[in-house]
């Protein structure tokens, strides 16, 4: 279970997590919402979140601060945190870590704390580019290209590579995830998606519904009802949603949970797993039983690399 301090440093995480669209965007006329979405998609500034970021030290945590590059030339921010493979303990199991739209990495690191210390998993969590202290500006097409570049990061870690690595996308990071596993599904172990949408322009009409008849305005798409169908019946799955989520629909998450059997071969079973809670967007990740479930799926429905 986390610890008292831990929930504590979650509860100021999600309070000063963003949404997705943020509600200024009300006010805003149609060509601005078509100038400035990326900056409503994206909202990387808040909290001074481009210039203070803490780091693994802040908890104690021995790291080894990475920088990835892409293959359009941006500098990625992350941190990786390694066990001792000698170690009886050794789990040989790595966590991808995937950070919802607002904030940096460094108000994410309570989490990497408890995965990593309490689970005894690898952690890698790295900020999109325009987030803390990465370089570029973010967009689909870049926070897609910075997933290539850190899937590639991973393949030429002898440690990593030979570990069975599983994304954890909240909301925005579960669309990257489910491109991840959908891409890289021969390199994936496991996927765990929360609050997770169909795409943004099917987020619109149920945050602002004044705003449904023109949603194909948006060009930040994110269309992971596509692209999960892409995803193998291989890889086990979690999806964990927030009941009263009042930014993602939760029949998005439902969906997304459905159709991700779609395509698998009658022969074969496959391991998908479903758990609501009684929570909104943000608390989801403090909900009573959250963290057991997510424990479980990971220790029981994972298979280390060599087992």
């Amino acid at each position: 279970m986390l610890s008292v301090s831990t929930l504590l440093n979650l509860s100021h995480y999600v309070l000063s997590s963003g949404i997705l669209l943020v509600s200024s965007i009300s006010v805003l006329s149609l060509a601005a919402l078509y100038v400035f979405q990326r900056k409503l998609v994206y909202p990387s500034t808040l909290n001074n979140a481009r210039k203070v970021v803490d780091t693994p030290a802040k908890y104690q945590l021995a790291y080894e601060a990475v920088t990835i590059e892409t293959d359009d030339g941006e500098q990625l921010q992350a941190f990786l945190l390694l066990h001792e493979r000698k170690d009886p303990a050794y789990t040989n199991k790595t966590i991808l870590v995937l950070s919802p739209n607002a904030g940096n990495i460094g108000l994410f690191l309570p989490v990497v704390h408890h995965i990593y210390e309490n689970m005894r998993y690898n952690v890698l969590i790295y900020s999109y580019r325009g987030y803390g202290h990465s370089t570029g500006t973010p967009s689909e097409d870049g926070l897609k290209r910075d997933a290539d570049a850190v899937m590639r990061y991973i393949t030429s870690n002898n440690q990593l590579s030979q570990s069975s690595v599983i994304p954890y996308g909240r909301s925005l990071g579960g669309a990257v995830a489910i491109y991840i596993a959908a891409r890289y599904g021969h390199q994936i172990a496991g996927l765990i998606l929360e609050n997770t949408f169909l795409s943004i322009p099917k987020v619109v009409p149920h945050v602002f519904p004044v705003l449904s008849p023109v949603s194909w305005l948006c060009t930040e798409v994110w269309n992971s009802e596509e692209d999960i169908k892409l995803v193998s019946p291989q890889i086990p799955c979690l999806f964990l949603s927030g009941s009263e989520d009042e930014i993602v629909p939760p029949e998005h998450m439902k969906v997304l949970y459905d159709t991700v059997s779609d395509s698998i071969d009658s022969q074969r079973s496959v391991v998908k797993i479903w758990r609501e809670f009684k929570a909104n967007h943000n608390n989801t990740i403090v909900a009573p039983g959250y963290w057991d479930t997510w424990e479980q799926f990971a220790r029981e429905m994972v298979v280390p690399i060599g087992k």
